[in-house]
């Protein structure tokens, strides 16, 4: 304790003097807190916004088209997984075959990657992008981020995340097979992530992303099918329903990288039923399932402060994963920070539970350390979920 130790005491500052001191520090934090409060800001060229940078500028024409033109008026819908998904993929491989993160080399060599098997379907969100980087002055490695960030930050529940401007054009297209797929082992995405850097903890943080995914490809019979049953929310519903024992599939089944669901209109890739299961990841897919809840909140499906505070978890582990992905291969001292372009999410009230029809004895309990957390069941029919609409 500081009372009891004489040496801490010593220093400090004695009678009429504590009361100099305390008032020094206040003038000091009161002198910072001014100096930040004017900052000086550039007004941009359209004479609306205004930046700490006037490179951020350029951003803003491209945030309005891109809501309007590409997010449907900024809603949570079918562009966002597809642009998420899209650019993880290419950040991961363009940093393991050149170093330079997400460089937008598929958008500048589409002819020959878009042959590439992991890259199916990828087509027409490339003609989707394509006008847009020719219009707007930016890199395809800086739009692929951008459009990325934006698109995820229009999802409820989003943390907010950050946008460094300055990525390099691609010289090169990268080779094939570089590309984690839904049907590789467990080991092999591992690997691949070891590679650029990420840990198995880090990789499922980024496997939050899939809480607002949807597959266009898996099953090409059902397009727009979710991965969870809250795909327009970044909630923690993804790491309950993986951990779901599989009973049927939504489509024709029997497709490469899927394997059995628990919910009718609910698809699920097999990379992820393999990670949920894994020892070396299991127990961090666990802990953003949902908090350990006390019986009294076991009972209950509103929200409690611990679901609240599983959703923070998830949210600054995903912040955090993201922006180490972002910056992949980059020199950050040679970028600028413009992260206050992003929109701001709109918060969300966490209500971890299970589907309606499911019980605690469908868990298929896979972490050794820790038992799964107790979850209700919505009241009502078994859940069905529609498909993402466009």
């Amino acid at each position: 304790m500081l009372s009891n130790n004489p040496v801490l005491l010593s220093l400090l500052p004695k009678g009429d003097m504590v009361f100099e001191f305390l008032l020094a520090l206040l003038f000091l934090g009161a002198v910072h807190i001014s100096q930040a409060s004017h900052t000086k800001r550039v007004k941009c060229p359209d004479s609306v916004h205004t930046a700490t940078n006037a490179a951020c500028c350029a951003l803003y024409p491209v945030l309005e088209d891109i809501q309007t033109n590409l997010f449907d008026g900024g809603k949570c819908g079918e562009e966002v997984p597809t642009h998420l998904t899209y650019l993880l993929l290419l950040t991961i491989v363009d940093f393991l075959v050149s170093g330079g993160g997400a460089d937008g080399s598929i958008v500048i060599f589409n002819d020959t990657e878009l042959s590439y098997h992991a890259n199916n379907g990828l087509g027409g969100i490339i003609n989707k992008q394509k006008p847009f980087i020719a219009k707007h002055t930016l890199t395809a490695g800086d739009f692929v981020q951008f459009a990325g960030a934006v698109g995820v930050s229009n999802c409820p529940g989003t943390p907010q995340l950050k946008f460094f401007l300055g990525r390099p054009n691609a010289t090169a297209p990268s080779p094939d097979l570089m590309v984690p797929e839904p049907f590789d082992t467990v080991t092999s995405i591992l690997s691949r992530m070891g590679d650029a850097g990420f840990s198995p903890k880090e990789l499922v943080a980024l496997l939050a992303s899939h809480s607002v995914a949807a597959a266009d490809h898996v099953d090409p019979t059902i397009p727009g099918t979710p991965l969870d049953s809250t795909p327009s929310a970044f909630d923690t519903q993804f790491f309950i329903e993986v951990q779901l024992r599989g009973t049927l599939f939504p489509g024709t089944g029997g497709n490469q990288g899927e394997v059995e669901s628990p919910l009718r209109g609910e698809l699920r890739l097999q990379s992820d039923h393999l990670i949920a299961r894994d020892s070396r990841t299991s127990c961090d897919w666990q802990s953003l399932a949902s908090k350990h809840s006390t019986q009294h909140e076991s009972n209950s499906i509103s929200p409690s402060p611990r679901s609240s505070e599983n959703q923070k978890k998830m949210q600054s582990e995903f912040a955090a994963a993201f922006l180490k992905m972002s910056l992949l291969g980059q020199n950050q001292e040679k970028m600028v920070d413009c992260s206050e372009v992003l929109p701001v999410p709109h918060k969300l009230e966490p209500n971890p539970h299970l589907p309606a029809g499911e019980s605690m004895d469908d868990i298929e309990q896979a972490c050794a350390t820790s038992p799964f957390p107790s979850l209700t069941a919505q009241p009502g029919p078994a859940t069905s979920v529609p498909p993402v609409q466009s």
